[in-house]
């Protein structure tokens, strides 16, 4: 049984439906800076630079951007702290924590199975 998006409470939704809001949400953490992202904060909060750092290679201007957006969707919590200069830490919310279980798979599955890829993408 094929379940449909519906307006209101969204209480059955369907992917491959055009107008279901699931696809933001998937649009959101299919993205690789988001993926990688959630992964860097499972080990409890972290400051903007330690989440930099370990996400090697992505630009202040996109991690920013993608932290708020996944701030926006509820999936991280940003808390500032006010000292000087400005302390601010983000940290997974009990969702994000949800979608970091199948990120996690999809992300070792990812550096297993790499080397049996004819081509690299």
């Amino acid at each position: 049984m094929t379940t449909r998006c519906t307006n209101g409470a969204h209480d059955q939704h369907d992917v491959y439906e055009a107008q279901c809001p699931c696809r933001a949400m998937l649009d959101l953490l299919a993205n690789k800076w988001a993926a990688l992202a959630i992964g860097a904060l499972e080990g409890g909060p972290q400051r903007f630079g330690a989440v930099q750092r370990r996400l090697k290679g992505v630009s202040p201007k996109v991690l920013t951007q993608t932290l708020r957006r996944l701030e926006d969707a509820g999936l991280v919590d940003r808390t500032v702290y006010p000292a000087v200069p400005l302390h601010v830490e983000y940290e997974l919310t009990e969702l994000g924590h949800g979608a970091a279980v199948p990120l996690g798979a999809l992300r070792a599955w990812v550096e297993e199975n790499l080397d049996r890829s004819p081509a690299t993408v």
